[in-house]
């Protein structure tokens, strides 16, 4: 545990210098950093992960993927070549707000008042070319399951962008080597009032983690004409696949 926060500490220290130089260049440089900050990041707790599928390539990318821990951004960071979107009050964690800025994170309150710059915001972001990460549960849950989605996350969808949509699920399926059962999925998923603090502490000390990943084909711009549409097919599409993995019956 020791060892890992140390090893922590120094790598992302590290790593922000070298980030800090890359957001002041163009090109992709910065987005490419930030995976390889949070694959150091997984190999640091021990995280390892089988990925299935590939990111969409042509750009921009709407990545949508279900939430149920803090660790869902290092998985996931480390495959997606995007930026997440985040809840505001993130922005003023020690350290962590740090990370995320430097990593480009959208910061969102989801307020009534506030919602049409934040979604002006993003939807400049997607015009620049850039790759956007949503958890649209809009919370962790307990791993058991996902979440209803916000649909009011999908108006991206139907921006002059025109993004295309990637349903990405992530399922967390060992842990030390035994499969995950339903009764440790509390040490894994951080949701309602846990402690961030007293959860690192939990799964820190665990030897190691796998996750699988799997990146669906992506959705073409213009396939769903209504946002409310568009979530339920994506929301079913990672319910599905969620359960087919706890279940040990995924086929690709």
């Amino acid at each position: 545990m020791a060892l890992r926060l140390g090893a922590i500490l120094l790598w992302t220290l590290f790593a922000m210098l070298v980030q800090a130089v890359l957001l002041a260049l163009p090109g992709r440089g910065k987005e490419r950093f930030a995976m390889t900050y949070w694959r150091g990041m997984a190999r640091i707790l021990g995280l390892r992960l089988t990925v299935i599928g590939t990111p969409e390539r042509r750009r921009p990318v709407l990545f949508v993927a279900n939430h149920c821990s803090w660790l869902d951004i290092i998985a996931l960071g480390s495959v997606l070549p995007g930026c997440f979107v985040a809840k505001a009050d993130i922005a003023n964690w020690p350290l962590v707000s740090w990370v995320a800025r430097l990593g480009r994170t959208i910061f969102v309150t989801r307020s009534r008042s506030s919602l049409p710059q934040e979604q002006n915001t993003l939807s400049a972001r997607l015009e620049a070319g850039d790759n956007i990460i949503l958890f649209p549960e809009g919370t962790t849950s307990d791993g058991t399951r996902v979440l209803p989605f916000a649909s009011a996350f999908f108006m991206l969808a139907n921006t002059p962008a025109k993004p295309w949509v990637q349903p990405v699920t992530l399922v967390y399926d060992r842990l030390d080597g035994l499969p995950v059962r339903k009764c440790d999925r509390p040490d894994i998923s951080w949701y309602g009032d846990m402690d961030m603090a007293t959860h690192f502490n939990g799964i820190g000390r665990r030897q190691r983690l796998h996750a699988t990943i799997v990146l669906e084909d992506a959705i073409a711009p213009g396939t769903f004409t209504h946002r409310k549409a568009l979530s339920a097919s994506v929301e079913a599409r990672l319910a599905h696949t969620a359960a087919a993995l706890r279940q040990g019956r995924f086929t690709a």
